[in-house]
């Protein structure tokens, strides 16, 4: 509780300092914001191998079938249920077609990425051990950490399996030493975070709003993170007010970095000491949910998609709503848990419907706020699946 205040002050104290309009203070904050961003992205690359590969080795592949049905499946029913949101919000809000001449102005600057699902496929296949951990390639780092771990697991004993699994747990512990030490200094991190926002804010980056489409994005996630993932929690029997209070330091780390890949070192740190999730759990589970668990990235391709079309002129019935409900879950699934990740695969996927894809330069001004709010849904509901596989193999 002493951390999350102290962290909620640095939030405050941040705001007033970036609403000071100080250039050489903005720039500051951004420096140190950056810096934090870094090393954040710096630790989870290894956080996510040496989670997966020492879970396996200590404990066995035998008995993780039942952790790992119980991740997909609360991962398919949440990610499924922002969906459901989204288009239920869609239809009682009907956001309206942006004017023409707004379009075609946003237009003259995107960009459209030409990727296939068989690219993206081909791209979490390394040809290579290093390339992976170079470019941060979630999937292909947790592809490689499951064939390791499993074969460590299979390896009968011997004195040279030994001397590995001792290794990576021993390097573990020192991982996880720098991860307390980056989390103790966090404070400041916030201060310039919050700054960094509240001068974006000041001067305009993201105030200027397209209406209904806004309120479908944010009211769908903020429906999801208050009431739909707390529901899943009261299911389960689990308080959602404890659970939130206790992860409410990844929850705020996710807000500001809008990593969750990013966020993990904190999300597995936070849920082990103050939450309590068994570690055999927890580098399990949350490793994989920062991969496959996007609930926000869900939402967001849906309304998005059906916005996109709505203003191409395509007819928005119950089936294409249906089937782009559909569509978005098995992409948010496979998205990758970085920054504006959920941006760049909706682009993708609407530049191969003939839709209007200018739309989305005009939503990309307001994409900060949006983004930021989807990955604190996503971190979120990350813990809410993990303390809910904890209960259930306990």
């Amino acid at each position: 509780m002493k951390r999350t205040i102290i962290w909620i002050g640095a939030l405050v104290v941040g705001a007033i300092l970036g609403m000071l309009g100080i250039s050489w203070l903005d720039q500051l904050m951004s420096f140190v914001a950056t810096i934090y961003t870094r090393l954040f992205q710096l630790l989870a690359v290894p956080t996510i191998i040496l989670a997966i590969i020492t879970t396996f080795a200590t404990f066995g592949s035998k008995g993780y079938g039942k952790i790992f049905g119980r991740t997909l499946t609360y991962t398919l029913l949440t990610t499924f249920a922002a969906a459901v949101v989204g288009a239920v919000l869609y239809l009682l809000v009907a956001p309206g077609n942006l004017p023409a001449e707004a379009i075609a102005k946003s237009g003259e600057t995107m960009d459209v990425p030409e990727l296939s699902y068989y690219d993206h496929i081909i791209n979490i296949i390394p040809n290579n051990i290093v390339r992976p951990v170079f470019e941060g390639n979630v999937l292909s780092l947790l592809l490689l950490a499951f064939a390791v771990g499993i074969g460590l697991a299979k390896l009968p004993e011997s004195a040279n399996k030994a001397v590995v699994v001792k290794g990576m747990l021993g390097l573990q512990e020192l991982l996880f030493l720098m991860i307390r030490g980056l989390i103790w200094t966090l404070p400041l991190g916030i201060v310039a975070f919050s700054a960094q926002l509240a001068a974006q804010v000041s001067a305009g980056v993201v105030a200027d709003s397209i209406g209904k489409y806004v309120v479908v994005i944010l009211g769908g996630n903020l429906i999801q993170f208050f009431i739909i993932l707390p529901l899943f929690l009261l299911a389960r029997g689990q308080n959602p007010i404890r659970v939130l209070v206790k992860m409410m330091p990844a929850v705020l780390m996710a807000l500001f970095t809008k990593s969750s890949a990013g966020t993990l070192p904190v999300t597995m740190e936070t849920a082990e000491e103050r939450l309590g999730i068994r570690k055999g759990v927890s580098r399990f589970v949350l490793p994989i949910c920062t991969t496959i668990n996007m609930n926000g990235c869900a939402a967001f391709i849906l309304v998005t998609s059906l916005f996109v079309m709505q203003n191409g002129g395509m007819p928005i019935t119950m089936g294409t709503i249906l089937l782009w409900m559909v569509i978005s879950v098995v992409s948010a699934v496979g998205n990758a848990g970085i920054p504006m990740g959920c941006y760049f695969l909706t682009l993708s996927l609407m530049s191969g419907t003939g839709a209007p894809v200018a739309v989305l330069g005009i939503i990309l001004p307001i994409y900060t706020v949006i983004d930021m709010i989807e990955t604190a849904v996503n971190v979120w509901s990350d813990s809410c699946v993990a303390t809910m596989v904890n209960h259930d193999t306990e």
